[in-house]
């Protein structure tokens, strides 16, 4: 009899039919597992390492017992589990459950087989789907229990430094039968509530599957299996109505979001990809329709060295088409921070990675999780293969909705790539009804595309995809009232989206991130290893490349260079390089770049011996003299420091011709020397002839002035060089947000402990030095140095921190008016507004930049140049450069150390191009090489030079194939439109063009003229060129 119904009893009473927690004595939850079996016996052993299985099962086990607690954090627990199954549970469906707040890997027959952590849904390994007498039904199990969670062990919050004292609490470990046919049930029972409750009383298909759903629970007697078919078939009735032609389509492709680094250390997401993947691995065993996209070469590669069998069985599921390697990069790097060079070399270790191993380069870049993407990175993919982006930060914008979902993204040099942002705003989607109801709902591009991605499986820490959520997609394949959901792959997705994309829309420019703009400070260090390794990386290729193409016995040193060049990308990942990670993570990375350092400056020695070894040799009645070497594409004359014949530093101004050497004797004499003076008021002034300054005894520039038009820079009753202390506390993402509202906090720092005085009193360099109290218990120290021919004011600083939530700027209010700041990006630079108009305006109150940031009017402007820092914001006429923060979490030591850096002010007429701020940001971030030589006169030589100062030769490089060929990569600075001739002086047969990956371009051919080489560049144009040499 059909009797009315109250909707919210009758939603209640399904919900308690599958609760977890009311009414499990007689509700169908209850009954999905039947009975139970304990270990017959359980034993363990604990080590503070991470070792491999066939030395932890030869150690000493002793008895364990279900409640025990393991620990402190970051230990390993292996357990030897022997289990055996009553021969009565014949026919069943066998697991065993294991449950502890760690992550823990099952290990059978001496391969691991299954991940088990509970934050990722994942507590039973399956030992047997219908239990056979010819099965074993005794077996022994090792489990790896990692002392740390999903998400590392933070104390009191996830992102909280981690507890060193958490321990960790076995809580199951069990034989259990499963119900199948109650799980089924319960997966049906659980799809029709949510439709009935998410699709609304206004929608009929919400009555009709709550009332399939009542009548579910009427049918089913939780006693008697044998009422589950009629009550799946009323569910099944409800699935099979099919949608309309019209229905949105959605692209479920599985994914593991893994960090790798993050809350705990690189080397235990090794240990996640492992348990991750094996889990994935099994899933596809079972589900020949899954799919699952898996970026980040590193992490293939780790698998591949510390799990080779598990690394096997991957690559049968890649040549499947199942497990699908996508992105193209070493690590989902940071968006913003790293080089032009360094994003190349992500795509290029990437890239070629995924060709050696999987036979494919990947068509799609894939950074989910990244703060934030340059404006440069269209061109870049575009160069490595890539047509195709996605991502989906974007949606954490804290200020404005970004207006799209599927559009064209295009770089500064107009290079376009098709970009998606599931429209789910998540990349940890669990295959629910309410996802694909926002999927649907969300989408800002309606009836421009009707399909979109859906990346389900448990994230960031790992963990991936379930049954479950398998199990539920299929249940909405294609359902009146839900949007079509079809297992899918990304390119399966892309492709549809292109032929879909004729009324899509175009987003020109960066995809900033309204959020996490303290990552550009954090870790200070870390921004300063990777500044520097940067450049010794770009050092030793040229100068390797150099002597290898001078013949003899010297070899290029490509192996050492590709394992150096992977740790720099690696602490390029998006939670290293940005700072947002644990101390242990800090230590890891800095050590990497201590590795950097010294393996490079051994290279850098080698490469000068080959080069230069005629030079360096002592001969008899040779005189001291010295080999200075320039790296950058241009004629420097810069002031040098070289060490005198008694052993003592001594000054020199020398000339060295572009990517070349000189021999220096006698320097140079300035064509005006650098005047010091003190003042009665105990300030310095110091000119150089090009540029006159003025500085109080505070360090403050008061006057700075250009020689010749006396054009001044410093706006009347202000001072430059002025440091400003911020309160620092966001509203929960302590090391990756700075709030709009700090700025309302500035306290300008005022006590002096030390007043200025000249330390060196002109000449080739005249310097003057001052120390001031920061805060509570800070000092800074600096130096501030004017050299002879130089046309910027240089700072070096020192800085002895130990502040807390502070952040710490310095600021140049200028004489400039322009409604618009030029920043250095990748290969380029971009203009971002100098006023707060509109809200996207104002969102960007602290930007990222790389080496140079410039305001300019017409006729005259002044930069900032730096040598290691990334966070900056340019409002009104004040320049600001910050410096230091002092977030507590998840690192409570962030910061908390002593700091060196060096930054510029460099006043300008005409345009920052055509003064040459580009040059001088290279000069002050690649200081010349100086070496003691032993050799009379030598005529200088140059390696390469271009003719146009709008082209930059950012790298010389060995052809990664071709031993005999070298790589250079220019790029167009200035954003003009230009042709320049590339000379060289190696013994070049033969040039062409080609891509990022240096593959030969079609009809790349390039002719060798008497001038050299002629190219032709757009604004922002990245070209690559081979080089074949004469051997």
């Amino acid at each position: 009899m059909a009797a009315t119904k109250h909707r919210r009893t009758a939603l209640e009473r399904v919900e308690k039919f599958l609760s977890e927690i009311y009414f499990t004595d007689c509700n169908l939850r209850g009954r999905l597992f039947g009975d139970r079996c304990p270990p017959a016996s359980l034993s363990c052993f604990q080590t503070p390492r991470r070792i491999p299985y066939e030395e932890a099962i030869g150690q000493e086990f002793t008895p364990a017992r279900v409640g025990d607690s393991f620990g402190p954090t970051w230990q390993t627990c292996w357990f030897k589990v022997e289990l055996s199954i009553p021969p009565a549970w014949a026919g069943r469906e066998v697991h065993f459950v294991w449950e502890s707040d760690g992550e823990g890997m099952v290990w059978r027959d001496a391969q691991p087989v299954q991940g088990l952590t509970k934050e990722g849904e994942k507590t039973n390994y399956i030992l047997t789907n219908s239990l056979r007498e010819t099965e074993p039904h005794s077996l022994t199990l090792y489990v790896e229990l990692a002392c740390n969670g999903l998400f590392g062990a933070g104390k009191g919050s996830m992102i909280a430094p981690p507890d060193p004292d958490r321990r960790f609490t076995l809580s199951k470990a069990e034989l259990v039968i499963f119900n199948r046919d109650v799980y089924e049930l319960l997966v049906d029972l659980e799809i029709l509530l949510d439709m009935a409750r998410l699709l609304g009383e206004e929608n009929q298909r919400s009555f009709q599957a709550l009332y399939a759903a009542n009548q579910m629970v009427n049918v089913c007697n939780v006693m008697d299996p044998s009422t589950f078919p009629t009550a799946r078939d009323l569910a099944a009735a409800i699935f099979n109505q099919r949608n309309g032609e019209s229905q949105h389509t959605i692209h479920a492709v599985g994914h593991c979001h893994i960090d790798s680094a993050w809350l705990w250390p690189y080397e235990e997401t090794i240990r996640k990809c492992a348990r991750s993947w094996v889990t994935v691995i099994r899933l596809m065993e079972c589900n020949p329709e899954l799919t699952f996209a898996c970026s980040q070469a590193q992490q293939f590669e780790w698998v591949q060295s510390w799990y080779p069998g598990l690394y096997a069985q991957i690559r049968d599921f890649v040549a499947k088409g199942q497990f699908i390697p996508v992105g193209g990069t070493w690590v989902e790097m940071d968006g913003n921070l790293p080089s032009g060079e360094s994003m190349v070399r992500q795509f290029l270790q990437g890239q070629r990675f995924f060709q050696e191993q999987f036979g494919r380069i990947c068509s799609e870049f894939w950074l989910p999780d990244t703060f934030g993407y340059s404006a440069q990175l269209p061109q870049l993919m575009r160069g490595c293969g890539i047509r195709r982006f996605l991502t989906q930060k974007l949606s954490w914008n804290l200020v404005n909705t970004f207006p799209h979902h599927t559009f064209f993204w295009e770089g500064i040099d107009g290079s376009r790539v098709l970009t998606h942002f599931p429209p789910g705003d998540s990349y940890g989607m669990h295959g629910r009804v309410e996802e694909m109801l926002k999927t649907v709902k969300n989408n800002k591009d309606k009836g421009r595309v009707n399909h979109s991605a859906f990346l389900f499986g448990f994230g960031d820490g790992g963990g991936g995809p379930t049954q479950k959520m398998l199990d539920r997609m299929k249940r909405m394949s294609d359902t009146d009232g839900l949007p079509r959901v079809q297992i899918s792959t990304p390119d399966r997705l892309f492709s549809v989206l292109e032929k879909e994309s004729s009324q899509l829309c175009i987003w020109v420019g960066e995809l900033f991130l309204e959020l996490h703009n303290g990552t550009y400070t954090t870790q200070a260090q870390i921004k300063k290893g990777n500044r520097e390794c940067e450049r010794i990386l770009h050092d030793v290729e040229v100068l390797s490349t150099l002597a290898a193409a001078r013949g003899g016995v010297f070899r290029y040193p490509a192996s050492q260079l590709q394992r150096l060049w992977r740790l720099l990308l690696l602490n390029q990942f998006h939670d290293v390089l940005p700072g947002s990670c644990i101390q242990l993570v800090v230590e890891d990375a800095l050590q990497y770049y201590s590795e950097i350092r010294s393996a490079g400056a051994r290279l850098q020695e080698e490469a000068v011996q080959a080069l230069c070894s005629e030079l360096l040799q002592p001969k008899a009645g040779s005189t001291e003299s010295t080999l200075v070497l320039n790296t950058l594409p241009w004629e420097r004359t810069e002031v040098i420091s070289r060490t005198g014949p008694a052993g003592t530093e001594a000054l020199a101004l020398v000339t060295v011709p572009s990517v070349g050497y000189a021999i220096v004797r006698e320097p140079l004499l300035p064509p005006q020397p650098v005047a010091v003076r003190k003042e009665e008021d105990g300030s310095v002034v110091m000119e150089n002839g090009i540029i006159a300054v003025c500085l109080d005894t505070m360090g403050h520039l008061t006057s700075l002035r250009l020689v010749d038009s006396g054009r001044e820079s410093v706006l009347d009753g202000c001072y430059a060089n002025q440091f400003a202390l911020f309160d620092d506390v966001p509203l929960y993402w302590d090391a990756w947000d700075v709030m709009d509202y700090h700025l309302e906090t500035r306290k300008p720092v005022t006590t002096l402990l030390k007043p200025l005085e000249i330390t060196l009193a002109g000449g080739l360099r005249g310097s003057a030095r001052f120390s001031l109290q920061v805060g509570k218990s800070s000092t800074l120290t600096q130096e501030i140095i004017l050299d002879a021919t130089c046309p910027y004011l240089r700072f070096l600083t020192q800085v002895e921190w130990k502040e807390a939530h502070k952040f710490l700027k310095v600021e140049f209010p200028v004489q400039v008016r322009s409604t618009n700041a030029t920043y250095e990006i990748q290969f380029g630079h971009l203009q971002r507004p100098t006023h707060w108009n509109t809200s996207w305006d104002w969102a960007r109150f602290e930007v990222w930049v790389h080496k140079w940031m410039d305001l300019s009017e017409h006729g005259f402007g002044v930069a900032l140049l730096n040598d290691c820092k990334y966070g900056a914001s340019a409002h009104g006429n004040v320049l600001s450069l910050s410096l230091l923060r002092a977030p507590k979490s998840p690192d409570a030591t962030a910061d908390i150390t002593r700091h060196q850096f060096t930054y510029a002010v460099m006043p300008h007429l005409g345009s920052f191009q055509d003064a040459g701020v580009i040059q001088c940001a290279y000069n002050l971030n690649f200081p010349l090489h100086v070496v003691p030589a032993s050799s009379a006169q030598c005529p200088a030589w140059s390696a390469f030079s271009v003719s146009s100062p709008a082209v930059v030769l950012e790298t010389v490089k060995q052809a990664e194939d071709r031993p005999e060929a070298v790589v250079v990569r220019l790029y167009e600075a200035h954003g003009s439109t230009v042709v320049a001739w590339l000379q060289t002086s190696l013994p070049v047969k033969e040039a062409m063009l080609c891509d990022l990956l240096e593959r030969p371009a079609a009809q790349g051919r390039l002719l060798l003229e008497q001038q050299g080489v002629r190219l032709s560049f757009t604004p922002f144009r990245v070209l690559s060129i081979l080089l074949v040499l004469r051997q």
